[in-house]
């Protein structure tokens, strides 16, 4: 296997996290967003030009939720999702506040959209990111807090999607310095993940291209 990733990324992170977690090796081929040279030439493996893209026995997969439910798929040890229909639509959903309702507004070319053709400065770009990080952790605070299938983990006491889309964006909230003080039950379960080699070892500061 070939991943295509960005040590910042967050979709990049997720993958890593899954890859980690089902025991899989791959090459790891950097890819620098902030690099013309390299985001043109990597247009003819995925022409969004957006990270991750997992190439694997020849076909080669784009979006991180495709990338994993992928990996789930060919390599169902250990299941990242549980065993009932009803308990993977929980864990999908609370994935997908993530990955669809977070992440969309607050990744790399919105907010150089934002500074760019927008025109707008680090205070508003920062004010932006930080109110949508509020929205949806907030939402996440109280889908899970309460819940009975809420255990050490979003979903019981074994990691799932759902963790695998939390942590990389709480790294990214601390990045932006944004307060997570009101959710404490996210900051239990991300420091439940932070144990596991998986993903320690996917963080972006272990990435070869980090810095």
């Amino acid at each position: 296997m070939k991943l295509y990733s960005f040590f910042r990324s967050s979709a990049s992170y997720r993958v890593r996290i899954a890859l980690g977690l089902k025991g899989l090796a791959y090459d790891y081929h950097p890819v620098d967003l902030r690099s013309e040279q390299d985001l043109s030439a990597y247009l003819s493996v995925n022409p969004q030009g957006l990270v991750p893209a997992l190439e694997d026995q020849g076909d080669i997969f784009i979006q991180s939720l495709a990338i994993i439910e992928y990996l789930e798929e060919t390599h169902p040890q250990p299941p990242l999702l549980p065993s009932t229909a009803a308990q993977r639509a929980r864990v999908r959903g609370l994935a997908q506040v993530v990955a669809c309702e977070i992440h969309p507004l607050d990744n790399l070319r919105v907010l150089n959209y934002l500074g760019g053709p927008m025109k707008q400065g680090e205070e508003v770009k920062l004010a932006w990111y930080r109110h949508w990080i509020a929205v949806g952790l907030g939402c996440l605070e109280a889908l899970l807090k309460d819940h009975p299938a809420t255990g050490r983990f979003c979903h019981g006491d074994s990691p799932t999607l759902a963790d695998i889309c939390l942590v990389p964006q709480l790294y990214n909230a601390r990045r932006f310095q944004c307060e997570l003080s009101p959710y404490p039950t996210l900051l239990r379960i991300d420091a439940a993940c932070a144990a596991l080699p998986a993903f320690q070892n996917a963080c972006p500061e272990a990435q070869p291209d980090a810095g």
